[in-house]
């Protein structure tokens, strides 16, 4: 029988790319947007589902078990970007980040175990980012979300280890998609004592998508992932440089290591 898969955020990006290949590949799947009537040519269904509304995540899971009978891959991509100096971000835009890349993953994980422990199965993937890792300047509420959801996963999958259900990150680098138009930026403002690194910043990162890599390097990621008997706890995609930087925080002296991060924002 063909696996059912649920992809948060599944209309565009990286989601778009991961639904549109697990489908080719036979999977039943199911991606899910705030606006499902906007991907009505989708190749795959499209469910509404905002991960800061727990009715909206109750209603898609409950679609989806009604639908095929089971649920047994959950992929949880919907994700938000954030850009700016922490002293100048409100507060509300930081809880916003963090209720969706965040306590939205939650939300999502907690609707689908009872599904996955009734079957005595099941693979929930979170994607986070290898900017999840490391403290990135003008990054940090970013970083500090993707960096949670990291480690609540290694809490969990201990938790889960007695009803078969895997759990695991995936973490990208920068890939083509259109996720820089959708960050909040916190304005450059003319007065801040932050204008100028920050506005350099803000170029370089901008930069590092458009050159980004192909989405589907992803794909193959998670379809490698769904096809492992026992996942690891962590991976990373992406070009090289990008993850060896985890492997140099690692290994260098911290003050080292943001030496050469603030090198390379040229800070």
């Amino acid at each position: 029988m063909s696996k059912v898969v649920l992809i948060t955020g599944g209309s565009s990006g990286i989601g778009k790319s991961i639904g549109e290949y697990l489908t080719e590949k036979g999977f039943i799947v199911y991606g899910t947007s705030r606006n499902p009537e906007n991907y009505k040519n989708s190749k795959f269904a499209i469910l509404e589902l905002d991960v800061k509304d727990t009715n909206t995540i109750r209603k898609a899971v409950a679609t989806i078990i009604d639908n095929e009978g089971k649920l047994d891959v959950v992929i949880n991509n919907a994700g938000a970007g954030i850009t700016g100096a922490i002293e100048e971000i409100p507060e509300a835009e930081i809880k916003a980040n963090f209720d969706t890349n965040f306590f939205g993953p939650i939300n999502v994980i907690k609707a689908v175990l009872p599904q996955m422990r009734k079957q005595q199965s099941g693979l929930i993937i979170n994607i986070t980012s290898i900017a999840g890792y490391m403290g990135l300047p003008y990054r940090g509420i970013y970083s500090a979300s993707k960096g949670a959801l990291e480690l609540l996963t290694e809490a969990f999958r201990m938790e889960l280890k007695d009803f078969n259900i895997k759990m695991t990150n995936v973490a990208p680098g920068d890939f083509a998609t259109n996720i820089a138009a959708g960050r909040y930026h916190a304005p450059l403002l003319d007065d801040s004592p932050y204008k100028k690194p920050y506005g350099n910043t803000l170029k370089l990162m901008n930069e590092h998508v458009d050159s980004g890599s192909d989405p589907n390097m992803m794909a193959y990621a998670v379809l490698k992932i769904i096809n492992t008997k026992n996942p690891k706890v962590h991976y990373k995609v992406g070009e090289f440089m990008q993850k060896f930087s985890i492997v140099l925080k690692r290994i260098l002296p911290d003050k080292m290591y943001e030496k050469l991060l603030m090198n390379h924002y040229k800070l």
